[in-house]
């Protein structure tokens, strides 16, 4: 009863309330009545409730009123567009511009504004001295859908530049002194139709590369746009150019010519102690390298740690005068031969039950007296290892596997003092060729009658060769023939004999490896007087070209190492440290 007599009093009262209020506003003074003001515009800048045009801008203006979908900057007076420049106008969507022929046809369809110019949904900034914007830039403005940064004196964009712009569909950087852009500058505008590049010096090298595949498969539509440089491109359009154009792969430090990849190796890691051999192995899934040390007598077992990405001790087999450990895992066993010059040489085999070698075999003494090399194969399934001995007396030989160890299958060459033994397969055949110190190296083919190697021939009128190793380029089969004293030879198989195709300087050469890395062709060559040179195999003039120099004291033996995805080149020196270099590819299109 109360509430309801308190509702019909405050009823009653309600029009004087209301006359005294109107009266108390009448008293009030003039300027108390105005509606409120607009928001404050920075000095440089002309403002409306939802526009602003701004000439001789200092930086980003900061003040201005939170409605504004339209902003105009002309001739600002600062070169750089930083991170996030733009984020406390999230609404911006307008930019009114004077409408000039060349911009009305890269921005059709945009609605007049008020006094019948045109009206750009996005941004304009137009006739600045911008010279570098970053990432980021534009963070914030996802409503963007025309953004033109013309006439300019920009010089680089950072990867991230465009990034949030998802509305974005027209975009102008035309004449601006852009020489390269980065990598998927443009991926985050996923409805980018209009592109215009024109006007800029972009330079044609392996950093543009991705910019023509983007080309190939863009649906957005891209105004011509020309290379300024390097000579052989200038002036060719980009659209043009092939992907076969840039030779964008390169190992090495500096940056290639456009059409020129520079080679190199670099260090990786220094083994502190001197070798003569070096083999590469795989064994239960892991990369292992056996080392012969003399000066150290053992055969040292280094094992990969994909890790670290070094070489780390593993075992070591006892080895008074080593000059070669070569493992042969098979038959999912593992063997290392042990070839010494004094004391005899032996075969171990890794016991896995107690996790060591242990000897299983001696190698007869009267028939290898002075080992120098060894070579393991496989022939119609079988297992064999051929032994080159440099002694007067002593023959190379050949040992075959069975059930019970390896034994004497072949003696081969007697009494010629061999420095090293190679096996190649050329038509099918398997041959032996053997170099020696007092012929020219012979060559042997495999019998398969007899079940033997059968002497074929010699490789031309060589002698003192101190190493023979051989490569396959595409078809044709080549041997590399290194000497001592006088030059170095590389010699191809033709049919029934090797013709010579290249003579290499090489006084004081033990060693001569070919080795390939990818489709790469490479050939190290040893001194004992001088640096190591590595040459690179032209394929089209059929020969090797030098581009580096290694500094490695009395190298016995190169070994090429592919360690996942390390490439390794390792280099056993007979009077300093094992130096192991790494492979560097670089892709200067990424």
């Amino acid at each position: 009863m109360e509430l309801r007599r308190g509702r019909g009093m405050l009823r009653d009262r309600l029009p004087a309330l209301l006359l005294l209020l109107a009266a108390a506003w009448l008293w009030l003074p003039a300027e108390g009545r105005r509606p409120p003001r607009p928001p404050p515009c920075p000095p440089t800048c002309s403002c409306t409730r939802d526009t602003a045009f701004c000439v001789d801008s200092k930086a980003v203006p900061k003040n201005l009123p939170p409605e504004v979908i339209s902003l105009t900057m002309v001739n600002a007076a600062f070169t750089e567009i930083r991170e996030a420049a733009f984020a406390h106008i999230p609404s911006l969507q307008f930019l009114y511009v004077p409408c000039s022929p060349s911009r009305a046809s890269r921005c059709p369809g945009c609605p007049p504004s008020a006094d019948n110019s045109p009206l750009s949904l996005g941004s304009l900034l137009n006739s600045n001295k911008f010279t570098l914007i970053g990432d980021n830039a534009f963070a914030g403005l996802s409503h963007l859908q025309y953004l033109f940064i013309e006439n300019n004196d920009i010089q680089a964009l950072s990867k991230g530049t465009f990034r949030g712009l998802k509305s974005l569909t027209h975009l102008s950087l035309a004449n601006n002194n852009l020489q390269t852009l980065p990598r998927d500058l443009f991926k985050p505008l996923d409805i980018l139709s209009d592109l215009d590049l024109r006007g800029n010096t972009l330079a044609c090298d392996c950093k543009i590369k991705w910019l023509v595949e983007w080309l190939e498969s863009t649906n957005t539509t891209v105004p011509a746009v020309f290379c300024s440089s390097p000579g052989q491109f200038e002036g060719q359009r980009i659209r043009d150019l092939a992907l076969g154009d840039f030779q964008c792969i390169t190992t090495g430090k500096g940056p290639p010519a456009p059409a020129t990849p520079l080679l190199d190796f670099v260090m990786h890691q220094v083994l502190p102690f001197q070798a003569v051999s070096a083999e590469p192995f795989t064994y239960a899934s892991d990369l292992y390298v056996a080392l012969a040390q003399p000066s150290a007598s053992s055969c040292s077992v280094l094992k990969w740690d994909y890790v670290e990405r070094k070489l780390r001790d593993f075992d070591r087999i006892p080895a008074h005068s080593a000059v070669h450990c070569k493992p042969i895992v098979a038959q999912d066993q593992l063997y290392v031969v042990v070839a010494q010059l004094f004391g005899g040489s032996y075969i171990y085999r890794w016991d896995t039950a107690v996790d060591k070698f242990i000897k299983i075999q001696d190698i007869d003494s009267q028939k290898v007296r002075k080992p120098n090399d060894i070579e393991a194969f496989q022939i119609e399934g079988d297992w064999y290892f051929v032994i080159a001995d440099s002694s007067k007396a002593g023959s190379t030989s050949l040992y075959r596997l069975n059930q019970n160890g390896f034994y004497s299958h072949q003696a081969l060459h007697a009494w010629h003092r061999d420095t090293d033994v190679e096996y190649v397969e050329n038509d099918g055949k398997p041959r032996l060729i053997i170099s020696s110190s007092s012929q020219a190296p012979v060559i042997y083919q495999w019998s398969r009658a007899q079940k033997q190697f059968v002497a074929q021939g010699e490789v031309g009128e060589m002698l003192d060769v101190q190493m023979v190793k051989h490569f396959r380029s595409k078809r044709d089969q080549f041997l590399c023939l290194s000497r001592y004293i006088g030059d170095s030879k590389v010699v191809r198989w033709e049919g029934q004999r090797f013709v010579e195709v290249q003579t290499l300087p090489s006084r004081g050469s033990m060693v001569m490896q070919p080795f390939a890395v990818g489709q790469r062709q490479y050939l190290a060559l040893g001194s004992d007087f001088s640096f190591t040179h590595v040459y690179l195999w032209e394929e089209e003039k059929q020969k090797f070209a030098k581009f580096q120099e290694l500094s490695v004291q009395a190298p016995r033996a190169f070994r090429y190492v592919p360690a996942a995805d390390v490439q390794l080149l390792l280099a056993p020196s007979f009077k300093a440290n094992t130096l192991v270099y790494r492979h560097v590819v670089v892709d200067l299109s990424l």
